[in-house]
């Protein structure tokens, strides 16, 4: 293999980005809309407190809302049913996650969650944005945005996420074009935007993809009859993993936050 083809190749897959500055959440004690209240609170997206608004099932001070645009203090007494509403100032978290820990907030077994990892200052409540199973490591946002968590998780916007695999065995090169063309699983099509091998002895893969199925990386390649002995994600939604280490995690930057939401429009 040409040398320098086949770094240009891996340069696609782990591309770096500049390193940033840690910065904490400005809280903000005036006055806000309803429904961002309401979404602030985690229980669900600005478009959804909306529609609960609308309902008359939102009360503010003991009165019943639904005056779309209502504004209120965060003292107020804002309450869903029986459940009192405390919002929170949105936190992004960047988790570098390492293995045998589980993506949830919390497990009736006991076991290690990323929530044992991520300790931030204050009682702000963030939950993870999606999943990775307990084997996968890297790149895990964790946020009470609720918003930007249904946007990165709703099919439509195709948030691309990146893999960096190894396999047990080389992979064939009939294999890799099966996987470039796609090819049904029991769920549906498994279809990917690109794949390279990355290593001369073809074990090492950076796969590309944005369709979110459960264990979708590892069930292609064991349909094909390959183990994947470790999957790292390096890349999601325009963020990679430069400057974090394994277990270690930050608040995103302003400027990371805007090209997120900027990303996502």
């Amino acid at each position: 293999m040409n040398k320098r083809k086949h770094v240009k190749k891996t340069s696609v897959f782990f591309k770096k980005t500049k390193s940033f500055s840690e910065k904490y959440p400005v809280i903000n004690d005036g006055p806000i809309r309803l429904n961002r209240f309401i979404a602030k609170s985690g229980i669900c997206s600005r478009r959804e407190a909306d529609n609960l608004i609308a309902d008359g099932k939102i009360q503010v001070n003991g009165k019943v809302i639904t005056e779309m645009g209502y504004k209120v203090m965060r003292h107020d007494n804002v309450t869903y049913g029986k459940t009192k509403l405390d919002p929170q100032d949105y936190v992004y978290v960047l988790l570098n996650k390492p293995k045998d820990f589980i993506t949830t907030m919390n497990d009736p077994q006991n076991r290690r969650t990323v929530m044992d990892l991520v300790k931030i200052p204050g009682d702000q409540r963030i939950y993870p944005v999606g999943r990775l199973d307990r084997n996968t490591t890297g790149l895990l946002l964790l946020t009470n945005d609720g918003d930007l968590t249904k946007k990165l998780t709703h099919p439509s916007h195709k948030v691309a996420k990146i893999y960096h695999i190894v396999l047990d065995k080389p992979l064939r090169n009939t294999d890799l074009m099966r996987i470039r063309s796609g090819f049904e699983l029991e769920d549906g099509m498994a279809k990917i935007d690109k794949i390279e091998v990355i290593s001369i002895g073809r074990k090492e893969i950076g796969l590309e993809i944005h369709i979110g199925k459960n264990r979708i990386v590892r069930r292609i390649f064991e349909h094909l009859g390959y183990e994947v002995v470790k999957l790292d994600r390096v890349y999601y939604a325009g963020l990679t993993k430069k400057d974090i280490s394994r277990g270690k995690w930050r608040f995103l930057t302003e400027n990371e936050k805007i090209r997120l939401k900027h990303f996502l429009k």
